[in-house]
């Protein structure tokens, strides 16, 4: 655990207890358990009924855990093995939704704490989607294209029969863009026999994607910032900004941000950070990560209002906005001080719990206004959703179409939000306000569905 976690409210502590018994090696899945927990606490005190029904103590138990080994041959001829997830934590609003991530850190702890995160997540767009995760820890990267796909092929070759538009729908995170997902899609349909375009979201826009899912998780959380300053009668016109990262979020928050007047200074990678006062140019970002496949530095090396900075992250840079987009955990206590130090007036997560406690705390101790990922990254599965209706009624919509669809979604995540932390005497906090309002949502059907 990066940090000592805060006691619990005596109404929900032997519920973690119980969690910290049940998975002691699992301390990304205990953090994120242990954030839901002290702010549900309050709901509980006003729907007792939460608790004679077990809701607290099945939530956190994943419906099914699937782990199998995914055997596959390099261009060299040579056999690896790697192992493959997937966590179907709760399909009580609707058929499973979450990411594939493929990364060597990928472990039962971090899909277990990502399918978790995903039940709020999805419970918040208001869109009918469960909750799950799922993914290997191999990394694409360094890879030939022949190599990924038979690794894709021989992981689903396993997964498929969990899978189906009505049961659990998958898509991509880390390490799954396009390419994978398209390999991982064509299998399933050579098994089943079965052309199921909805069962597979992140597809290719000339095959069943939709528009703005690339996009849509770097939108979505600077949309979310907008909408916490347009609360307070601002906006983020004129902003210097600061992410991390330089995957896909990163690049679209980065230029989501450029768009609505604001100045992006920073991006980064696992060698370290760039700043450029000028404000990030997106086509040579993109550039160097997507095309080059080289290190951030590169970036400052052809740009000459950059300069890197080895082995650092990002959060020591004056600024007014801050969007961690890069992995879990990448900002501490310490970071968070850095930046409000320097000034920082918001945090909206671009990844999934990028924030320690520590810095959530220190944050919302300073009056920042904070976003959290299951709420600020919820782009990314919203437009997933929008994808799952146009290929359930064989449509197509526009970009700009897409893109309003995503605001107004965000907007009604923020709002949903914001009134549920007002309900619960907690204004203006997003934390409680998002892990309350996605609770509620989900509470009221486990309980209308009984015990199962």
């Amino acid at each position: 655990m990066p940090e000592t976690l805060s006691p619990l409210p005596a109404s929900v502590a032997p519920v973690f207890e119980a969690v910290l018994a049940r998975s002691p090696h699992e301390p990304e899945f205990q953090q994120a358990v242990h954030e839901v927990l002290g702010s549900i606490a309050p709901v509980l005190d006003r729907h007792p009924q939460f608790v004679s029904a077990g809701v607290l103590p099945r939530l956190v138990e994943p419906e099914r855990q699937i782990m199998f080994r995914v055997p596959w041959v390099d261009d060299a001829g040579t056999v690896h093995v790697n192992r493959g997830y997937r966590v179907q934590f709760s399909s009580v609003l609707g058929p499973y939704k979450g990411g594939l991530r493929f990364h060597p850190s990928v472990n039962l702890s971090i899909i277990k704490f990502l399918g978790f995160e995903q039940i709020f997540k999805n419970a918040l767009t208001g869109q009918g989607i469960g909750g799950a995760k799922g993914g290997s820890d191999f990394t694409p990267h360094g890879r030939s294209d022949a190599e990924i796909m038979r690794f894709c092929q021989s992981f689903m070759s396993e997964l498929w029969r969990h899978l189906g538009e009505h049961t659990d729908v998958p898509a991509g995170d880390i390490g799954v863009g396009a390419r994978e997902v398209g390999y991982l899609f064509g299998t399933y349909r050579k098994i089943t026999n079965r052309h199921e375009s909805g069962m597979f979201t992140g597809k290719g826009v000339q095959w069943g994607g939709a528009e703005v899912r690339t996009e849509a998780t770097g939108y979505g959380a600077v949309f979310f910032a907008e909408e916490m300053l347009r609360v307070h009668g601002d906006s983020l016109d004129g902003k210097r900004v600061a992410v991390s990262g330089s995957g896909n979020v990163a690049v679209y928050a980065i230029a989501k941000a450029l768009q609505l007047g604001a100045t992006p200074v920073t991006a980064s990678d696992s060698s370290g950070y760039v700043v450029d006062d000028a404000g990030i140019d997106v086509d040579l970002l993109r550039q160097v990560k997507e095309i080059d496949r080289a290190r951030i530095s590169a970036y400052a090396a052809q740009r000459p209002s950059a300069r890197f900075v080895e082995g650092a992250r990002p959060w020591d840079v004056p600024v007014d906005v801050a969007i961690p987009a890069a992995t879990q955990n990448e900002l501490d206590e310490d970071d968070a001080r850095a930046l409000i130090g320097r000034g920082v007036r918001v945090v909206s997560e671009g990844a999934n719990m990028p924030s320690t406690p520590g810095a959530v705390a220190a944050f919302q101790e300073a009056g920042v206004l904070f976003g959290p990922g299951k709420a600020a990254n919820a782009g990314g599965v919203a437009t997933s959703a929008l994808e799952m209706s146009q290929n359930a009624s064989r449509q197509r919509w526009s970009f700009d179409d897409s893109e309003r669809k995503l605001r107004d979604i965000i907007a009604d995540i923020h709002a949903a939000a914001f009134d549920a932390a007002e309900r619960y005497d907690r204004p203006g906090d997003y934390v409680a306000g998002a892990n309350i309002a996605g609770f509620e949502r989900v509470a009221h059907a486990m309980l209308a569905q009984g015990v199962i």
